[in-house]
């Protein structure tokens, strides 16, 4: 299966009772719906995950497998500390029509685990009793955990990991996987300020938190490096850079979920114990984004 092309983890709508926002899940997809994404992840760390119940992941698996239009691709982010309850996840939304699953590094137990017997370990644990792929999620500025290279090319030879979101922003280690894991193996990243240079070297999409509030702006690099149109792709990486850094970097979710709310989506509240930006960032995002239209 190809996971080619931009898809944005989509952030989970809460209500101001801090409920999951039903009518504003459909609103946010039919938008996404219009736009040439390539299909979207459900419950990865832009939508919280880690703050959501069992039951709430489920019932956004449910929702937006409900609301996509049937060309967009559906990926689950199921990845949780241990195998039992990844599986779980995974299998119970390949029972709703997702095609893939997005399945983070562990990382709870660091000094166990941040090694790549044991990263290989978890990962053909999960593999061989998930109903669909998995592609490897590592995002080391997060969890602590960087999955290493020779880890990735190994896993690449199970038939069930078809791919890796490489969060990281080091293009030297996506170059790498690129280069050593098994043919047909995909390399997708995310992050948004190192899309251009990561597609020009091999890199087949991405996974953007920003393509939640300006998803045109993500395709559009997209389409120019499939055009090869690489000083496009470039034009377009540098009006992006600001506004890419203040919403995943700078100010994370708060600051994302602004900047959905400017471009006609619904960001709405975070969950605690994140909290709303203040004033002076609202404007520096509303400045940065004034020409980033959704």
């Amino acid at each position: 299966m190809k996971l080619h092309g931009i898809f944005p983890p989509i952030a989970t709508p809460f209500n101001h009772e801090g409920d999951i926002y039903t009518a504003k899940v459909e609103h946010n997809m039919a938008k996404w719906n219009k736009t040439g994404l390539a299909g979207y992840v459900v419950c990865g760390s832009t939508g919280e995950s880690v703050h959501l119940t069992v039951e709430e992941k489920l019932r956004m698996f449910e929702l937006v497998a409900k609301y996509a239009a049937s060309d967009k691709i559906l990926m689950a982010g199921t990845g949780v500390e241990s195998v039992r309850e990844t599986v779980m996840l995974t299998n119970r939304a390949a029972e709703m029509g997702y095609k893939a699953a997005m399945v983070r590094t562990p990382h709870y137990y660091k000094n166990l685990i941040n090694n790549s017997a044991a990263q290989t370990l978890y990962y053909r644990s999960v593999a061989d009793q998930t109903k669909i792929p998995l592609m490897i999620y590592n995002w080391p500025q997060a969890t602590g955990v960087d999955i290493p290279a020779d880890a990735v090319n190994s896993l690449s030879h199970h038939p069930n990991v078809i791919a890796i979101k490489e969060s990281s922003g080091n293009i030297e280690k996506v170059m790498q996987m690129i280069r050593e894991t098994k043919p047909g193996f995909q390399v997708l990243v995310g992050s948004a300020p190192t899309l251009a240079p990561s597609l020009a070297v091999g890199a087949v999409g991405a996974v953007l938190a920003y393509a939640n509030a300006a998803p045109y702006s993500t395709i559009a690099i997209w389409e120019a490096h499939r055009q090869r149109e690489t000083e496009a792709a470039m034009d377009w990486q540098r009006r992006i850079a600001r506004a890419a850094v203040l919403v995943t970097t700078k100010y994370g979710i708060p600051g994302l979920k602004h900047a959905m709310d400017l471009n006609g989506f619904y960001g709405g509240p975070v969950r605690l114990p994140l909290t709303p930006i203040g004033p002076e960032a609202r404007q520096e995002i509303e400045s940065a984004f004034a020409d980033l239209k959704g």
